[in-house]
């Protein structure tokens, strides 16, 4: 069908189902999404595994266990490696593989990789995600966000976007389906938190970095951490949307917990007084930072009659920026021990992430699922929430429906299942040796395969949680089967991989 007819016929269809969803507006469920930027699987009091570790201790997330206390945790949620493309994968309910944004993206028509002297690097989508088909090297889809908004739902960004590069379409969450846009842009982190140095702008108001936070300017100072400021925004909006009888989706991502490390004076002090020094003592006020404005979101619901209407998703991003060389002076702010690795990694520790879920009796108070999910489940899975049983999009839809899990149900579809990921590219904090690589998790089971080398990697994730034993040799069957569904599930997704310099061939596939 032609695409713009296509588009057209879906636009009709929405149309009429937003009228009958507005007439049902008050049964609808308000939804909010917390998404924190790098933020470790082990940072935070609330233990996301079988024990509690000396960095559960090390911080005070009160507010996320009180959500875990109300809902439930997910102990084996994955997002991706790196920012951008974990957000669009959530956006468009795609695998990294399909949407080939697979490295973070800024400006338009550049790459972020780092280099090889042995592989070239795929054309992959630079220029992130858009919903128009207008700019190359960027990946086409329809946000849920758009679907919910035609739908009836009053849909707020507030905070971080990273979802086109500067100059095109996806660097405005508007384009997206968001009614309001509190600071969202094509930046992949934040100059400054502090108020005190106007959140990245010089004394004329002129911005002096691309990571510069727009339309705070009120907030310039007067000693207003930026995480304290986007949580007032937040709550104006929510004032704001209350007013209108629709039912409201919530983006509430934060720039909060990603470098530079600035002191939130706030919580900075105690931690120091916990004997920590004075980067993790300011890593560690971050963390509370984003944990009160949870605090502070949840305590509207309660105040507003609308807690037991609101669904609450928490998450993180990415793995937290540890085993970092590009940042290792000093001492290190975060560890996502027992995980290997961190942020830019396919082990663990890059792509396991914190996950909880809060959802009036549909979900089972202070309960805990281990069950595999990835980021992309949280397209299906939102819709599903809002009511919204039936739409048409033109992207294909990766993620599955994890409402069942929720629900405390088996499904045996979303238990024995595979997450894949594809990253042939060069994070700028790695080297070879570390990307280059794809990877599978099914079941027990993962697979790491590098396409520079050809080098396999197997581990038992629940009996080695570090992946710190390669059972590769030991298990050769166990290998070839998880290198023949990886490598046919990469190419049903068309995925990308290096080219060799010296002979111009692609690298082989797992599977090859």
């Amino acid at each position: 069908m032609n695409l713009k007819l296509f588009s057209t016929l879906a636009a009709a269809t929405f149309l009429g189902y937003g009228s009958a969803c507005a007439q049902q507006s008050q049964s609808r469920p308000n939804i909010i999404v917390f998404l924190v930027d790098d933020m470790g699987w082990q940072d935070t009091s609330l233990p996301f595994w079988d024990k509690k570790t000396r960095y559960n201790e090390m911080y005070e997330t009160p507010n996320m266990e009180r959500l875990a206390s109300q809902g439930m945790m997910f102990t084996q949620a994955y997002a991706c490696p790196v920012s951008s493309p974990t957000r669009c994968s959530l956006m468009t309910g795609m695998n990294m593989a399909r949407h080939r944004v697979t490295n973070w993206t800024l400006e338009r028509d550049k790459t972020t990789d780092g280099k090889s002297d042995v592989v070239n690097l795929p054309e992959w989508n630079y220029n992130g995600i858009a919903q128009a088909e207008a700019v190359a090297h960027t990946a086409v889809a329809k946000s849920f966000v758009q679907v919910l908004k035609d739908s009836g739902y009053h849909t707020i960004h507030c905070g971080k976007a990273h979802w086109g590069s500067i100059d095109t379409p996806g660097e405005n969450p508007c384009h997206f389906g968001f009614d309001v846009n509190i600071t969202g842009t094509a930046a992949g982190g934040l100059a400054s938190y502090l108020s005190e140095f106007n959140y990245g702008h010089d004394r004329d108001g002129k911005p002096n970095s691309l990571m510069a936070i727009p339309g705070l300017e009120k907030y310039w100072g007067t000693g207003t951490f930026v995480t304290e400021a986007l949580t007032k925004e937040a709550i104006s909006s929510l004032d704001k949307a209350k007013k209108y009888g629709q039912p409201f989706y919530l983006y509430m991502s934060h720039y909060a917990v990603h470098i530079p490390i600035d002191k939130d004076m706030r919580f900075f002090p105690k931690y120091v007084r916990k004997g920590l020094s004075d980067k993790d003592a300011a890593y560690a006020s971050l963390v509370e930072g984003m944990d009160k404005s949870l605090g502070d979101i949840m305590d509207w619901l309660d105040k507003n009659d609308e807690a037991k209407n609101t669904i609450i998703v928490f998450l993180g991003d990415n793995g937290g920026l540890a085993c970092n060389p590009k940042f290792r002076e000093g001492p290190l702010f975060t560890q996502n021990s027992p995980l290997k690795s961190g942020k830019g990694s396919l082990y663990e520790g890059g792509i396991r992430v914190p996950f909880i879920v809060k959802w009036g009796d549909k979900v089972k108070a202070g309960t805990r699922n281990d069950n595999s999910i990835i980021i992309e489940d949280l397209y299906p899975t939102i819709l599903d929430m809002a009511g919204v049983k039936q739409y048409k999009v033109p992207q294909t839809i990766d993620g599955m429906d994890i409402v069942p899990l929720m629900e405390g149900k088996s499904d045996k579809n979303l238990v024995n299942r595979s997450l894949v990921w594809n990253f042939p590219n060069i994070w700028d904090g790695y080297g070879p040796g570390v990307n280059l690589n794809c990877a599978i998790r099914r079941g027990d089971w993962k697979l790491i395969y590098y396409y520079d080398t050809g080098r396999k990697e197997l581990f038992n994730i629940p009996q080695d949680i570090g992946e710190n034993n390669d059972l590769s040799i030991q298990n050769p069957a166990k290998v070839k089967e998880l290198s023949a569904i990886l490598g046919k599930t990469l190419r049903e997704m068309k995925a990308q991989r290096p080219t060799f310099k010296a002979t111009g061939e692609p690298c082989k596939w797992p599977d090859e």
